[in-house]
């Protein structure tokens, strides 16, 4: 009840008091497969029960895609689902899902680990925004491509997603939900609205149109749909209360806070924060991360969630270079130490200053072992630091940054005195080129440089991953029974996609996996990337 003090309420307000007094209790809806995706839109409101007053024509021009947004129906011939970089370009085959069925590629890439190393996670990422021909079966459930999207917002990486999506000339239900809560995530909800105003046949559940009703200025219309849904048990009580305080939070001045859920759908996270209680993302699925790196957010806030989502890849080295360096940290520990270990680097090579660069290199890397971003540390530092002229464990140190960086095939040709393969060539010169020779290198390092240049391997230290790299670089790639059916029988995705789930789980177990995999990466023409992947293996698992 409002109090007496308070000027009369609005008839919207009035219709939302009168509903929270009287919202039922309704069990907890189950959670998704996976935590970033919403139940919002999830089922269609069932026809002629509940309409919400006047959504039609409150969309401003201008919605998701071109024209007007339709369903297509399961089975349609929409199976050429988009990607964003053409196959070839990615070092892929253009025909890569061959006769697999897609149930069984959908799968294999809902399987893809996201606590896996970063180069598995690169050509994993490469593999769900290349753009392939159909799959034999046509994907009659578009399965392969809602588990792309569902991965990638699992890694973080939601502006390809949404890109992916916005190129679909006639999403169904299943993909204007996803569109729906990446939109959401991202901060583009008005546009999320308006789509879902313009498309009443991907009907969402009554809470999400509510939500874009409001956003849209029709608060009468809103208000009513809310009481009507929730008198008919379609709005549960939590969301029930939390959407009447998104209306009008000024009624429930006083009141406690609401106790925020342990796995918010985008939905209710926005309009959490609508009414000024913003859930926490540190323990919520990496896609809410990215709702943090607004400008608006303090910058701690910003620092944290810019390192988990350069973990996996999802925003480039050198906007987690630009969070590190934005600022001078105010405090000590944690990240305050990261930023201020980036900032010592950073000043040490600008002065050219080889003594602090050695000592700011061990420290930064260190600390940002830490938090396990050493390749994009590598991606930013590796090639200042290759040069440098370092010696000793400096220069050892420095190699290894090299060769994890995206010139460490370059960096490695110019410590062995080999001439770069073709395309590197192309590239630049050598590192060494005007300098003073490099020091000699010792065995461990002799080996990781001739690996990365596609050097010939020397004998593999005493250590069993690299013996079973040296296995699998040794030689034309001879595949094992698990690889050779799949390969020899147009099944390339399924086979990359199963040894890259060997390669997740083999770090620690038999290394007659990991050569099995890498033989099978190199065997489906993807030398270079089981490459950095084995210098990772090597590097970053066994400090080698």
């Amino acid at each position: 009840m409002p109090r007496p003090e308070r000027a009369p309420l609005s008839p919207a307000a009035a219709l939302i008091a009168a509903l929270t007094a009287a919202s039922p209790a309704v069990a907890e809806v189950p959670l998704s497969a996976i935590d970033w995706l919403s139940q919002s839109v999830s089922t269609p409101a069932p026809s002629g029960k509940v309409k919400a007053p006047s959504d039609a024509g409150a969309a401003p021009q201008g919605g998701w895609l071109p024209g007007t947004i339709t369903a297509s129906p399961l089975g349609s011939d929409n199976t050429a689902a988009p990607g964003l970089v053409p196959a070839d370009r990615a070092g892929l085959k253009s025909d890569f899902w061959g006769t697999t069925p897609s149930k069984d590629l959908a799968r294999q890439l809902g399987e893809i680990r996201s606590d896996t190393l970063p180069a598995i996670q690169g050509l994993a990422e490469s593999i769900l925004v290349s753009e392939f021909t159909p799959v034999a079966d046509r994907d009659p459930t578009r399965a392969i491509f809602l588990a792309r999207i569902d991965k990638l917002s699992e890694f973080g990486a939601l502006d390809p997603a949404l890109s992916m999506l916005e190129e679909l000339p006639q999403p169904t239900p299943a993909e204007f939900q996803r569109w729906f809560d990446i939109a959401l995530l991202v901060g583009q909800e008005d546009r999320a609205c308006a789509a879902m105003a313009k498309a009443p046949q991907i009907a969402p559940t009554l809470t999400a149109r509510v939500f874009c009703l409001a956003r849209l200025g029709d608060w009468p219309a809103a208000a009513l749909t809310l009481r009507a849904g929730t008198g008919l048990g379609q709005i549960d009580k939590a969301e029930g209360d939390l959407t009447a305080r998104f209306l009008d939070p000024e009624l429930f001045e006083g009141e406690p806070p609401l106790v925020p859920p342990s796995h918010p759908s985008p939905l209710v996270f926005r309009m959490f924060e609508g009414i000024g209680e913003p859930i926490p993302t540190t323990t919520l699925s990496l896609a809410f991360a990215q709702s943090d790196l607004r400008s608006n957010t303090g910058w701690k806030t910003r620092l944290d969630a810019g390192e988990r989502l350069a973990r996996t890849g999802a925003i480039p080295p050198n906007r987690l270079l630009g969070l590190y360096t934005e600022q001078k940290p105010a405090a000590s520990g944690g990240v305050w130490d990261r930023a201020a270990a980036v900032q010592a680097l950073e000043a040490a090579i600008t002065r050219k200053d080889k003594a602090a660069i050695g000592t700011t290199m061990q420290a930064a890397w260190a600390a940002l072992a830490e938090k396990r971003l050493e390749v994009p540390f590598a991606r930013l530092f590796g090639r200042p630091l290759a040069n440098a002229g370092l010696s000793g464990a400096d220069d050892r140190l420095a190699l290894r940054i090299g060769l994890l960086s995206d010139e460490g095939a370059e960096i490695a040709a110019g410590r062995l005195a080999v001439a770069p393969p073709p395309a590197i060539a192309k590239a630049s010169l050598p590192v060494g080129t005007g300098r003073p020779a490099p020091a000699p290198l010792d065995r461990d390092s002799q080996f990781l440089a001739a690996l990365a240049a596609s050097a010939p391997l020397p004998a593999p230290p005493a250590n069993p991953v690299a013996q079973a790299v040296s296995a699998a670089f040794t030689g034309p790639p001879v595949p094992d029974a698990r690889f050779t059916p799949l390969l020899s029988g147009n099944q390339t995705g399924a086979a990359v996609l199963k040894a890259l789930a060997l390669l997740s789980a083999s770090a620690a177990g038999d290394q007659r996996d990991t050569c099995a995999a890498l033989t099978a990466l190199r065997a489906a023409g993807l030398d270079t990337p089981a490459r950095r992947i084995a210098l990772e293996l090597l590097i970053l698992d066994q400090r080698l």
